[in-house]
């Protein structure tokens, strides 16, 4: 997760993900940048590199350690904190495919992460997915 101190308080990046599921979600649909990982890789570098596939981005620095979450469909999730600063405008997203319209047997690209863009904290309390927003607990805590 990356944030940022403004004159406001502590700002966050979040990104919101691409596809038709998604397309008008808002509140509680962004995420923190995040992708799996195989058995026995480095869950960092992991990390860094599915930043880097959802955003074009390439961010590097003093990872802070945010623990990990159960998400509530069972998965564990791993976050990393950076103070870094980035411009939304510059998001790129790898593709995904899928069949849509659904049984229609045509096969769409979509982009995997389709907006990024800076939050407050009280602000993307109310913007991230549920299973992911002990995070935002966390971050502040290490860095107030």
């Amino acid at each position: 997760m990356l944030f940022r101190k403004a004159e406001a308080g502590i700002e966050v990046f979040l990104v919101h993900p691409g596809g038709p599921f998604w397309t008008k979600k808002d509140l509680g649909a962004w995420s923190l940048p995040k992708g799996e990982y195989d058995e026995g890789e480095d869950p960092l570098a992991a990390a860094k590199r599915e930043f880097t596939e959802e955003t074009s981005l390439v961010v590097d620095g003093d990872f802070v350690f945010l623990g990990e979450l159960e998400q509530p469909s069972g998965k564990i999730v791993s976050a990393w904190a950076l103070e870094h600063d980035l411009d939304p405008a510059l998001v790129k997203s790898n593709t995904f495919s899928m069949e849509w319209p659904p049984k229609s047997g045509k096969a769409r690209e979509f982009p995997e992460v389709d907006a990024g863009a800076w939050f407050l904290l009280p602000a993307a309390r109310e913007k991230l997915l549920k299973g992911q927003t002990d995070f935002l607990a966390r971050l502040a805590e290490k860095i107030e």
